[in-house]
């Protein structure tokens, strides 16, 4: 388990942001943080407001309330395209690859950015790294590939831009647990290598395994917080989002 840096200057903040749907609202008074070198997690259930928080992070939904910061900034009025250029890109919910462009393609669509475009041959070699799989077939179509092999281009499409902080939202969901396990290893690689995650999954466990903090929400509202040992833990979050008694580990 990971110590937390709860002492950092956050690289990314959620500041009371409210967000709404004409007279629905999805968010309310939602904080939180991301630290440099951290690895968040945001647990909830479905409907909770998740991926509504992603999208408001990117700039693809408005807040109607408070802020986003990054590096001490607001980007809360910037456009998505100048969001991704500060650092900050998103692995959306249900991939949203480019189907009918081959698996080099898409990856270069990630480097679309100046700053991603100056080190687009490195990024690429790296992410060919990550990837072998892919590397082994850089001309397929994206719609012809696995569920995994697709998840894995979209989030090395994300890598692709250069992200100082990435945002995954639900990348294991319909995958084998084998696949899961390496998209797990994978997220856990890319922030060894300084890239700061903020993750949104479904697979409680696993993904509190892997955190530094995580944060919990519910019906729009962030309902909890701690380490990800201590949420593992909790008798309430176990009951809730793990099935029950916590298993005993060797």
């Amino acid at each position: 388990m990971h110590t937390s840096v709860m002492d950092c200057v956050p690289m990314l903040e959620i500041k009371s942001v409210n967000a709404c749907y004409g007279d629905f609202q999805a968010l309310w008074d939602v904080s939180l943080r991301v630290n440099a070198g951290e690895i968040v997690v945001l647990i909830g259930p479905n409907g909770a407001g998740k991926t509504t928080l992603m999208r408001t992070i990117v700039g693809l939904h408005r807040p109607s309330a408070g802020s986003v910061v990054l590096d001490g900034q607001a980007t809360t009025r910037l456009d998505g395209h100048q969001i991704v250029e500060r650092g900050v890109a998103l692995v959306p919910e249900g991939r949203k690859l480019f189907g009918g462009m081959s698996v080099l393609e898409n990856l270069e669509m990630g480097a679309y950015t100046a700053r991603a475009r100056q080190a687009r041959a490195q990024t690429l070699a790296w992410v060919w790294q990550v990837f072998p799989v892919l590397a082994e077939r850089p001309h397929q179509i994206a719609s012809t590939l696995s569920g995994g092999m697709q998840q894995m281009l979209a989030i090395g499409r994300a890598l692709m831009s250069l992200p100082r902080v990435l945002l995954l939202d639900e990348p294991s969901l319909g995958l084998a647990p084998l696949i899961v396990q390496n998209i797990f290893d994978v997220v856990n690689l890319v922030n060894r290598n300084g890239v700061a995650v903020l993750l949104v999954e479904q697979n409680a466990r696993a993904a509190l395994e892997l955190a530094y903090r995580a944060y919990i929400m519910e019906r729009g509202r962030i309902v909890g917080q701690g380490t990800g040992a201590d949420l593992l833990n909790d008798p309430n979050v176990r009951r809730a989002y793990l099935g029950g008694a916590l298993e005993t580990r060797e």
